[in-house]
């Protein structure tokens, strides 16, 4: 009864093809150093969607003269800060984000908007829902206000 393992037991575990000792790199290469994590050490990762923020003033321009469209709610998340739109012509979803949101409450899934869209870079080949107002409110949903307050519909 010793506290030692069985040595086929040992060798099981250092022989099986998902243990780190069975990875051998080639002689001429050595393990690389990690890159440091953007999320340590003060690094930053500018995000790749436009928000209000960040959207240059021409793409906020033409999005504001564009033309105004009609859609519905499909799914927006709050903790994340993004969502989608199904537009009223049948269109594939709208991506909205939470900054482009207009007035008090948080959007959810029937709400009925209106929206003005602008492409998403560097490609400019999707697009992105901006100036979004709630026109009406699902029926019998529970919305919230960007303050945290719930308001039965």
């Amino acid at each position: 009864m010793s506290s030692e393992p069985s040595s086929s037991a040992s060798q099981q575990s250092s022989t099986s093809p998902h243990s780190p000792g069975s990875l051998h790199l080639p002689e001429n290469r050595r393990a690389r150093d990690r890159s440091p994590s953007p999320m340590r050490g003060g690094y930053l990762i500018p995000s790749p969607l436009p928000t209000r923020r960040t959207r240059t003033f021409s793409a906020t321009a033409r999005a504001s003269e564009g033309p105004i469209y009609k859609g519905v709610c499909k799914f927006f998340c709050r903790s994340k800060g993004h969502g989608f739109i199904t537009p009223a012509d049948g269109g594939p979803d709208i991506f909205v984000h939470i900054s482009d949101i207009e007035g008090e409450y948080v959007p959810v899934a029937g709400d009925e908007v209106t929206y003005k869209m602008c492409t998403i870079p560097p490609k400019n080949e999707k697009l992105q829902a901006v100036e979004v107002v709630i026109t009406h409110l699902a029926p019998g949903t529970k919305h919230e206000t960007w303050s945290g307050h719930v308001v039965s519909s």
